[in-house]
């Protein structure tokens, strides 16, 4: 038999991972129906960086929901793993949730009176794993966020950038394989908010990590491979990252 090359191996392996097909979701307050997605329909593979761009209330968080499985579409399916993810049952639901995405959110979102290693050990526990394993784990995730001496130490006892790198090392408790980050340098200094994007590039470069990640951040430029536009609740344009040139004001780009 012909062995693989390295080259057909890789390619392989970036199977698609999240795909959306006629992605619609309505909401009604008042009477008043709004539209925040409105066919939505894109396919992401393994390994990819995404960073998706828009104004606010373009859609962005909602599109973010239906493919963290956090929220139901309208209209449409969403795909993890090609499993559709609206015939799953609650606790196929809750299972894919806690072992197959990891979720990083721009107000960190942690338990204020738990420790750091508390926090990052916390999901570990609804993932069934046991407790001395989920102490070592959780020292292993703090030390890849820079966080390793800190591990005793509560949100308070933290700056914003401190309790993000926290956020990062929770939302790999359970060993996903998709990142959603919802504007993680938002709250930071230009400083912190570097060092934040240099870990995700690593988690992503060196362990294989998906990530999606919404962002007004222009620094992202630099470390996704495709950007993704999203307005009025629709795909605008995806680019990859080579085709996008920054003019003063804007970001321009073929579309792909």
């Amino acid at each position: 038999m012909e062995q693989q090359s390295p080259q057909q191996s890789d390619a392989e392996k970036r199977r698609v991972i999240i795909r959306t097909v006629g992605l619609k979701k309505s909401y009604i307050m008042k009477g008043v129906v709004t539209e925040a997605l409105r066919g939505v329909e894109v396919e992401i593979v393994t390994g990819e960086f995404i960073s998706v761009m828009g104004p606010s209330g373009s859609g962005k968080s909602t599109f973010f929901n239906m493919i963290g499985a956090l929220d139901s579409p309208t209209v449409g399916r969403v795909f993890i793993d090609e499993v559709d993810v609206a015939q799953l049952t609650a606790e196929e639901l809750a299972y894919l949730r806690c072992h197959k995405i990891g979720y990083i959110f721009q107000s960190y979102n942690l338990i204020k009176y738990m420790t750091a290693l508390e926090n990052v050990t916390t999901p570990m526990a609804f993932g069934g794993v046991m407790p001395d394993e989920a102490r070592e784990r959780g020292m292993e995730l703090l030390d890849i966020v820079g966080l390793k001496d800190r591990w005793h130490h509560r949100p308070i006892e933290m700056s914003g950038g401190q309790q993000q790198r926290v956020a990062i090392a929770r939302s790999l408790a359970n060993q996903p394989s998709v990142l959603l980050c919802d504007e993680p340098t938002a709250n930071l200094d230009l400083k912190t908010g570097q060092e934040i994007l240099e870990i995700l590039q690593r988690l992503n470069q060196e362990k294989g990590v998906t990530i999606i990640c919404a962002t007004h951040d222009h620094r992202m430029l630099d470390i996704c491979d495709r950007l993704m536009w999203i307005r009025d609740g629709m795909i605008e344009r995806i680019a990859r990252r080579e085709d996008v040139h920054i003019e003063v004001g804007t970001i321009g780009g073929e579309s792909n």
